[in-house]
C-alpha cells in the first residue's frame, strides 16, 4: 500500500484515503455506521425492542404500548441528545487543537466545564434547582462566562489572542472554581447528590425538555465550525504566512474561542462533563483524512456521535437491568487512548 506523510509529524495516512474520493467514501462510511449506532441505541436497553419494532413505533405502526413508550418516549430523546453531544464534544475538540496546536487540549481546557459546574452548584445550593431541566441554563451560561473570562485574560494588555495566556488562564479558573465547588459539597453532601450525578456525565432521565432550549445553539455552533476549516488550514502555516494569504488572524483566533464556547458550553449543559471525546475524536479524524482541517470537522462531526452512542449503549447494558453513567464508560475507553497518543508521537504530533 502506498502511503504519504505530509508535514513533520502528519500522520502517515494511505495515499488513496488522502484523495478527495477516499474522504467522500470514508465519510460515507462514518455516515453508515452512525445510522447503525442510532438503531442500535433506539433497539438496546434494559427491554430489548426488534428493529422492526423500532421503525413500527417511530412511524406510528401497531407496536406494543410498552415498546413505543421505550423507543419514542425514553430513547428517542436521549438517542438525539447523544448526538447532539457526541458532534458538539467531538467538534468543538477538533477546533480547539487546531487553534492551539497542542494534539493534547481538549474542549474543557478554555474552563468551560468548570464553570458550568460551578454555575450548577450555585444553583442547587441557593435556588435549590434539581432536575436537568432545571440546571440547564445554568450550566450554559456558566460556560459562557467561564469562556469570555479566559478571553479576557488571553487578551489582557496585548489587544489581541495570546493562545498560551489564555490557555493558563483557563487551567487557573478551571483548578479555582473545581475547589469553591468541591468545598461546597463537602458542606451538605446529601444536598448536592444531585451535582454528583450531574457532574458524572450521563444521557440518562433527560427528555425534550432539556433537549429542545439547548439544540439551537448547538446547531449554531456545527453550522460555524466549517467556516473555520480553510482560515485554520492557513494559520497551521504560521501567523505571518495566514496574514499574507488575507486569513483575519485575531477574528478567527476570537471566531475558534467562540465556537468552542458554544459548542462545549452546549455539550456539558446537556449532559454534564464528559472527557476524553473531543480528545479522541479529533486524532481519529486526522488520522484518516489528514491535516485539512475541512475534512477533520467534518468527520469529527460525524464520528462523535457514534462513540458517545456506543457508550452509552454500553452503559445502558454493563449492568442490567441497572445502568452506568456515560461519563465512566468513557472515561474506561479514554485512558488507554490518552495513553497511546502519549507514547506515539507521530500520532500525536500537529
Amino acid at each position: 500500500m502506498t502511503e504519504v506523510v505530509v508535514g513533520a509529524g502528519s500522520p502517515v495516512v494511505p495515499a488513496h484515503v488522502r484523495s478527495t474520493r477516499g474522504r467522500w467514501t470514508v465519510l460515507a462510511l462514518a455516515g453508515g455506521v452512525l445510522c447503525v449506532a442510532v438503531v442500535a441505541s433506539l433497539a438496546i436497553g434494559s427491554r430489548p425492542v426488534p428493529p422492526a419494532d423500532v421503525l413500527r413505533a417511530l412511524t406510528g405502526g401497531d407496536v406494543a404500548p410498552a415498546d413505543a413508550a421505550a423507543v419514542v418516549g425514553l430513547r428517542l430523546p436521549r438517542t438525539v441528545l447523544g448526538l447532539l453531544v457526541g458532534a458538539a464534544l467531538a467538534t468543538a475538540g477538533a477546533v480547539i487543537q487546531s487553534l492551539t496546536r497542542n494534539p493534547l487540549a481538549d474542549p474543557g481546557i478554555l474552563g468551560v466545564t468548570a464553570g458550568s459546574g460551578f454555575a450548577v452548584a450555585m444553583a442547587i445550593a441557593v435556588l435549590g434547582v434539581t432536575t436537568p431541566s432545571g440546571y440547564v441554563w445554568f450550566a450554559l451560561g456558566g460556560a459562557f462566562l467561564a469562556t469570555v473570562a479566559v478571553y479576557l485574560v488571553g487578551t489582557l494588555g496585548r489587544g489581541r489572542i495570546d493562545v498560551a495566556q489564555m490557555l493558563l488562564g483557563g487551567m487557573a479558573l478551571t483548578a479555582v472554581l473545581a475547589g469553591i465547588v468541591s468545598a461546597i459539597r463537602l458542606t451538605d453532601p446529601q444536598h448536592f447528590s444531585a451535582l454528583l450525578v450531574w457532574e458524572s456525565g450521563s444521557l440518562q432521565a433527560r427528555g425534550w425538555d432539556v433537549v429542545v432550549p439547548v439544540l439551537p445553539f448547538v446547531l449554531l455552533g456545527l453550522l460555524a465550525a466549517p467556516l473555520l476549516g480553510p482560515a485554520l488550514n492557513a494559520l497551521a502555516l504560521g501567523d505571518d504566512v495566514a496574514s499574507s494569504l488575507g486569513t483575519p488572524v485575531t477574528l478567527t483566533r476570537v471566531g475558534c474561542v467562540a465556537v468552542v464556547a458554544v459548542l462545549a458550553g452546549s455539550a456539558t449543559a446537556l449532559a454534564g462533563p464528559i472527557a476524553f471525546v473531543g480528545l479522541m475524536v479529533p486524532h481519529a479524524a486526522r488520522w484518516v483524512a489528514g491535516p485539512d482541517q475541512r475534512w477533520i470537522l467534518a468527520l469529527s462531526a460525524v464520528l462523535g456521535p457514534v462513540l458517545v452512542l456506543a457508550s452509552d449503549i454500553v452503559a445502558r447494558v454493563i449492568l442490567w437491568p441497572g445502568e452506568v453513567p456515560v461519563g465512566v464508560v468513557m472515561a474506561f475507553l479514554g485512558a488507554p487512548v490518552l495513553i497511546a497518543l502519549v507514547r506515539h508521537r507521530r500520532l500525536v504530533a500537529l
